[in-house]
C-alpha cells in the first residue's frame, strides 16, 4: 500500500508539473498561498482564476493587471 500512495503522489507532482509546462495554471496552490500569506482578503473563484491567468497570459481585459503583447 506504501507504493501506491507513493506512486499517486508521484504522478500528482508529473501532471502538475506537465500542466505548468503549457501553461495551465494550480488553482489549488493559488488558494493555498492566498489563505497562508492574504489572510482575509478575498479568493477568486475557479471561474474567476482562470478568467484572470488566460488575461494576463494574451492581454486581454482591462485594468493595471493587462499584460499588452503584439502576439
Amino acid at each position: 500500500m506504501p507504493f501506491l500512495c507513493k506512486a499517486v503522489e508521484i504522478g500528482k507532482a508529473i501532471a502538475r508539473t506537465g500542466n505548468l509546462m503549457v501553461g495551465v495554471p494550480d488553482y489549488d496552490n493559488y488558494v493555498r498561498h492566498r489563505e497562508a500569506q492574504h489572510p482575509g482578503d478575498t479568493v477568486m473563484s475557479l471561474a474567476e482564476f482562470h478568467r484572470n491567468r488566460v488575461d494576463r497570459r494574451y492581454g486581454g481585459g482591462t485594468g493595471p493587471d493587462r499584460i499588452m503583447r503584439c502576439c
